[in-house]
């Protein structure tokens, strides 16, 4: 089973708007999963609701991790990252006036990465050379690109065994979302992590997933078993790829 996450029958909103409703999705073992979907369908939702940040009003999510199966509704964020879920934040959430290197240190909350966290950061700067050319900076002043991948080596910070990404392409040059895409795929297989990604790059999405989810009103309107299926869809290809 490996470090896996599942949802199952999930209901989600803020106050007496409902967001999310009846969500089942799984993302098993060492997969790259992708949930798509437009602005507005209920994507950062369902990434806040596994990590910790909203409460679902029904249903079940359940991960394993290290062989140890956790019950997440109910933990808090902290609680969450201790046991080895980390999150890349859309719009990254990084704290601008602190420097790059101050960003990657706060990113060892986890118990179990503290020990580690002089090996996590020289491979986070072997990872992005740029941070570590610029590790005395101000996040603040980076490019978006940069802070992308400072984004991702906080969450790195923490030795995860399940990464979130929500939305890695938000605000980025095409040609920088490729290269976030690309470093997404060679952390995944360097390390061994299960991948949920929130993404709406149709096209820069399918190139590193293993499977995927249409996300459509709150509702999961499709989930592909392969790339092949999620490609040939009616539903992708008129929504993501301009036919029909």
């Amino acid at each position: 089973m490996g470090n896996s996450l599942a949802i199952e029958d999930l209901h989600a909103g803020y106050g007496a708007v409902r967001v999310l409703s009846g969500i089942d999705l799984e993302a098993g073992g060492g997969e790259t999963i992708v949930l798509l979907g437009t602005n507005g369908n209920g994507k950062s939702t369902l990434m806040k609701c596994v990590a910790g940040h909203v409460r679902p009003t029904r249903g079940r999510i359940t991960a394993v991790v290290d062989g140890n199966k956790h019950d997440l509704i109910g933990m808090s964020p902290e609680e969450i990252v201790g046991i080895g879920i980390a999150m890349v934040p859309e719009g990254r959430r990084l704290f601008p006036r602190l420097t790059v290197e101050e960003n990657l240190r706060l990113g060892a909350f986890r118990k179990a990465a503290r020990a580690a966290i002089a090996k996590n950061l020289a491979y986070c700067y072997e990872t992005f050379p740029r941070l570590a050319e610029r590790r005395a900076q101000f996040a603040g002043s980076m490019s978006g690109g940069e802070q992308q991948m400072l984004a991702l080596g906080r969450a790195l910070m923490s030795a995860p065994r399940i990464l979130l990404i929500d939305e890695p392409s938000v605000g980025l040059a095409p040609l920088l979302v490729a290269r976030v895409i690309d470093k997404i795929a060679e952390l995944k297989a360097a390390l061994g992590l299960t991948v949920l990604m929130a993404e709406q790059n149709f096209k820069q999405a399918i190139r590193i997933a293993d499977r995927g989810y249409v996300l459509v009103h709150g509702e999961i309107a499709l989930h592909a078993a392969s790339m092949a299926e999620l490609q040939n869809s009616d539903m992708v290809r008129r929504l993501y790829l301009g036919v029909g």
